[in-house]
């Protein structure tokens, strides 16, 4: 059996890319990190992305501007520069690994130094100094990755991306034929890749611009038909405000690629409009994280609409700049053809104002933008029909981003009313709808935008639930709701509603509310048709809207993708899609990913225990799951903490089934199914895809006697005794305990369910009759393995369990 690790949330066995930016960059300790981030999230076949470290770029520039106004300066500003890398590799880098980068930089001082002297510089020439920031970060991250056993190489873009053109255009083609070379050459080694520059078919250095890095690694993701790029920064990702300037500004999980892309359009720090484009023409994902607090989550950039339309983000930008200019005659005609004109040179406006009456058009830039176009637009005037053209500063941009916002009258109504009490110059909806620009003469923004964030996003999400199973759990998890409602609407800003609830009878849907009262006492339901169904819910009218299976049912799972494809989130204590075949289980977690829904089973195995909790925290930690052990089954767990001889075992199975301790069915705990499945779950949570079938299980009921009725079962249940009691006594002449045990073996790839003998003073020997036990061995809890103890099952815990899943659902909503 042959085992692959696979990034959580993502489809296994697909390569990623993981870009890391300057400021992740900038000293030894950062270096660490980054290197501790590769180790946990990047796979042998990574591709990493690095910019130049700290402000070496910054510095680069400005040797270049210190030589061309040939200031003497220069040399002391490529002597700190020196100084600077020189302490990067001896602060990172134990004696003697960083000897050969220490040559190496000593000979790109010296070509720099060499350049500068030589000549009149050219763009080209230029270009190559800027480039050597880059190259310093590849050399020094792989020399640091291969020091700690993660094969690495450093790789310079210049050895296969290839552009052209001034804007650059890269040549896919050509580059991806390289690409493709180059990772055939270094197999199962992780490629550090320079970010920033690249070459045209002449071997010259050409550079991709402001975000280059993250252009870069984009692009790469692209050329190497990459699942997923991560963008590693000093920030989470995007917020719905600028966190340091609105204190409530909450971290966005998720944001539609139009709203990404709207919000890069409009200035944003954290993305870059050209960094989208190759996610747009590929079928990578694009995520944002922090290098430093990798633990504080993400935004995962989607490429559906979200289904609530509406603000998501209040932005600005400080600093704006105002061209003007008249245009007499032929008005539309001209603003459509300099619209068209600005956007083929990459000088799309932050906002653009049309006043036809009087003859005038304004758009909004950057003052690094406002620089470039007023300078094409001067020597573009004769052509463009238009004059009086000017500059006008003192500016800021304030705008609403968010799918459809123009279209909502509250929202709206709440923009203009706070602007319309600022120094206005104009307020500009957008057409495709996705954003609300205003601009206004500069103005402390705090108070105003602190002012629109509350007025915005205090209004509770509207959720609505389904219950599927009025079973015991299911009941139980009623009155546990009951109780809790309140709580969770005000905790969490939600308003919810019990939208429908179904059982093998049938059920009923309700816009206007259940009541938890009326479904657990007065509940009749009507027969179901399931595609009528679920056109039915399709035109709900909640901002979210969430299913929770409490069933064991194989015809509800069934139905679980055309959930999905309704973006239902789903919570669950049925074990069946969790641990169905890798052929049905993949698409499933593909559909979550593409629709932007949520899955959370922590119900499905150990109930209320914090198993698959606590391996996703060992990962997020760094640990590598080495093994996974326990007793899962609480029903078997009391059989055989009770079976010692004294009794035979068929007594004590009656005993359970009397009691109500196992399945109406007592074979479907005897047959090892259910711990298998609670096995595969908890091995795919852990990164790795096993399949059921790769489990070997022992069945405790014979062949003979899975074929037959129940009654006919429980008529001939003695004969289990026979080979029980030969098993049992192998254990005590060994001096050990007989126990029903599940583990899994990352490193030997072997999975098991069934009988073994644990020593007397194991913690497996020592359970409560009922309870699960859970050992999980990491990198460093290998001697003494972290121990979960407690009841695996139960309507209280399990129903707990699905409450617990709820509110961790809602609160990332």
């Amino acid at each position: 059996m042959t085992l692959h690790p696979s990034q959580e949330g993502l489809p296994a066995q697909q390569r990623g890319v993981h870009k890391f930016g300057g400021s992740s960059l900038s000293d030894a300790p950062g270096f660490q990190r980054v290197a501790d981030i590769i180790r946990s999230e990047a796979p042998a076949d990574a591709l990493i992305v690095v910019s130049a470290s700290g402000k070496t770029t910054n510095r680069l520039i400005e040797l270049l501007n210190l030589f061309d106004s040939g200031d003497s300066a220069a040399a002391t500003t490529l002597e700190g520069i020196y100084s600077y890398q020189q302490a990067l590799i001896t602060s990172t880098l134990a004696e003697p690994l960083g000897h050969p980068l220490q040559a190496a930089l000593d000979a790109d001082i010296n070509t720099i130094a060499y350049v500068l002297e030589s000549q009149r510089l050219d763009e080209h020439q230029r270009n190559f100094i800027q480039a050597f920031g880059e190259l310093w970060s590849s050399r020094l991250l792989s020399a640091l990755l291969c020091s700690q056993d993660l094969p690495a190489v450093a790789i310079d873009a210049r050895d296969f991306l290839r552009v052209s053109g001034s804007p650059v255009q890269v040549d896919d083609d050509r580059s991806r034929q390289l690409l493709t070379e180059l990772l055939a050459r270094y197999p199962e080694q992780r490629l550090v890749v320079t970010g920033f520059i690249a070459s045209d078919e002449q071997g010259r250095t050409r550079l991709l611009g402001r975000n280059g890095s993250d252009f870069s690694a984009t692009l790469l993701g692209a050329l190497a038909d990459s699942s997923h790029t991560t963008i590693w920064s000093d920030v989470a990702g995007v917020f719905s405000a600028d966190p340091r300037r609105v204190s409530e500004a909450q971290l966005l999980s998720r944001l539609s690629l139009a709203e990404a892309s709207e919000l890069a359009r409009l200035g944003s720090s954290v993305l870059h409009h050209r960094t989208l484009g190759p996610v747009v023409e590929s079928r990578q994902q694009l995520l944002l994280r922090s290098s430093y607090h990798p633990g504080d989550g993400q935004t995962r950039i989607l490429r559906h609409d979200p289904r609530d339309p509406g603000a998501r983000i209040v932005t600005s930008v400080d600093d704006t700049v105002l061209i003007e200019m008249s245009i007499s005659d032929r008005y539309q005609e001209r603003v459509n053809a300099l619209t068209q004109w600005l956007t083929h040179r990459e000088l799309v406006p932050l906002a653009c104002k049309r006043r036809p009456e009087r003859k005038l058009w304004q758009i909004a830039y950057t003052p690094e933008q406002a620089q470039q176009a007023f300078s094409l637009l001067r020597d573009h005037q004769p052509a463009g029909g238009f004059e009086d053209l000017q500059q006008r500063e003192g500016f800021s941009l304030v705008a609403l981003v968010g799918k459809g916002v123009t279209s909502q009258p509250e929202q709206c109504l709440h923009f203009y009313h706070a602007l319309n009490e600022q120094p206005l110059e104009f307020i500009q909806p957008a057409k495709n709808g996705l954003s609300l620009v205003s601009v206004v003469r500069k103005m402390v923004l705090e108070p105003l935008l602190q002012r629109l964030h509350n007025s915005l996003f205090s209004r509770p999400k509207r959720i609505g639930l389904i219950l599927f199973g009025r079973g015991n759990i299911g009941q139980a998890w009623l009155k546990l709701y009951q109780a809790q409602q309140a709580h969770l609407e005000q905790q969490l800003n939600v308003q919810l509603t019990l939208f429908g609830a179904f059982n093998s009878q049938g059920g009923v849907l309700s816009s206007e509310g259940l009541s938890a009262e009326q479904v657990l006492h007065d509940f009749q339901p009507e027969p179901v048709q399931w595609p009528n169904w679920l056109e039915e819910i399709a035109e709900h009218g909640f901002d979210q809207l969430v299913a929770l299976d409490f069933t064991a049912s194989a015809e509800l799972v069934r139905y679980y993708p055309a959930l999905v494809a309704q973006r239902i989130h789903l919570i669950v204590a049925n074990k069946l899609a969790g641990a169905a075949p890798q052929n049905q289980y993949v698409p499933l977690k593909q559909s979550l990913i593409e629709h932007d829904v949520q899955f959370l089973g922590n119900a499905t195995v150990g109930a209320g225990l914090p198993v698959q909790s606590s391996i996703k925290q060992l990962q997020h930690s760094g640990e590598a799951v080495r093994e996974i052990s326990g007793i899962f089954s609480g029903t078997l767990s009391w059989l055989f903490q009770h079976f010692d001889g004294s009794q035979p075992f068929s007594e004590l199975v009656l005993q359970a089934w009397q009691q109500g301790l196992t399945e109406p069915d007592p074979r479907e705990d005897l047959n090892g199914q259910d711990v298998q499945r609670k096995l595969v779950i908890l091995a795919r949570e852990a990164g790795f895809d096993l399949d059921p079938d790769e489990v070997r299980v022992q069945n405790l009921v014979p062949e003979s006697l899975m074929a037959i009725d129940k009654d006919t079962f429980f008529e001939r249940l003695s004969e289990l005794d026979a080979p029980m009691a030969e098993q049992l006594l192998k254990a005590q002449q060994a001096g050990a305990k007989l126990r029903h045990i599940a583990r899994f073996n990352t490193t030997l790839g072997e999975a098991e369910v069934g009988l073994a003998t644990v020593a007397s003073d194991h913690a497996f020997a020592h359970v409560r009759p009922g309870d699960n036990i859970y050992a999980i061995e990491t990198t460093h809890y290998r001697q003494n393995p972290l121990v979960i103890q407690g009841p695996g099952a139960g309507r209280a815990v399990t129903a707990g369990a699905m409450q617990a899943d709820l509110w961790q659902l809602l609160a990332s909503l």
